[in-house]
């Protein structure tokens, strides 16, 4: 009897059996781990994009960090200027080509003519360049500590170039300290306004120690005193 309901029980396939599988509630079961693996999943990848997203924050903090204290390296400013050295690598003297001025001088030196000087030389440095004044040179008028400038002329005069009571030379100069309104008119762009001031002049100052003495004289400019150069002497 025993042996007939437990072998029946095992074919009786119905609900109520108790050798009855249900297979309904193995698709529930599965239904509920799958759900419960999808959001495991989901709850992974959160994570993940979580744990991603502050890598990338600390690595930008990081790296701002690491710039801000990195020593920054000095820029210095490129040398324009040449270089000092040359191209055969030895140093330049300041000195090697200071500023030279042309100046013409005439009259009674050694060696009249264009002589080259450097900067800031003297009337005398340019005498001395022409070979020396002569011994017939009258230098009592001619102001040997005056600084040249480039492109002027010098005069020396003469013992042997009289000058008559009317203050004109044999060689036909003017003296600007002895002569006349008159003759000092005969030269060009001199009117009787400027004749006088030049008399005006010479009564206050004393006479002229150079022919560029003209430029103190009110109304005659640089280009007055280039035409008179050649005509006048102190």
């Amino acid at each position: 009897m025993t042996i007939k309901r437990t072998l029946w029980d095992f074919l009786d396939t119905s609900p109520s059996s108790p050798g009855f599988v249900d297979t309904q509630d193995d698709d529930v079961e599965g239904a509920y781990f799958g759900k419960a693996v999808v959001r495991n999943r989901w709850r992974i990848g959160i994570t993940a994009s979580i744990a991603l997203g502050g890598l990338i924050v600390l690595v930008v903090i990081g790296g701002y960090f690491f710039r801000a204290m990195s020593p920054v390296a000095e820029v210095m400013p490129l040398n324009n200027g040449a270089d000092p050295t040359g191209a055969t690598g030895v140093v330049a003297s300041p000195e090697a080509d200071p500023q030279r001025v042309r100046v013409h001088v005439v009259g009674a030196v050694a060696n009249p003519g264009v002589v080259v000087l450097p900067g800031a030389s003297r009337v005398e440095d340019a005498l001395d360049a022409a070979g020396g004044p002569r011994d017939d040179a009258l230098l009592a008028g001619v102001n040997l500590a005056r600084e040249v400038f480039d492109g002027e002329q010098i005069l020396v005069p003469s013992t042997t170039d009289e000058i008559d009571g009317g203050g004109v030379s044999s060689g036909g100069l003017v003296s600007l300290s002895r002569a006349s309104a008159d003759q000092l008119q005969d030269l060009p762009r001199v009117g009787p306004a400027t004749a006088q001031r030049i008399i005006s002049w010479r009564e206050a100052n004393g006479p002229f120690r150079s022919v560029e003495d003209l430029l103190a004289v009110s109304g005659i400019g640089p280009a007055t005193l280039d035409g008179l150069r050649d005509l006048v002497v102190p």
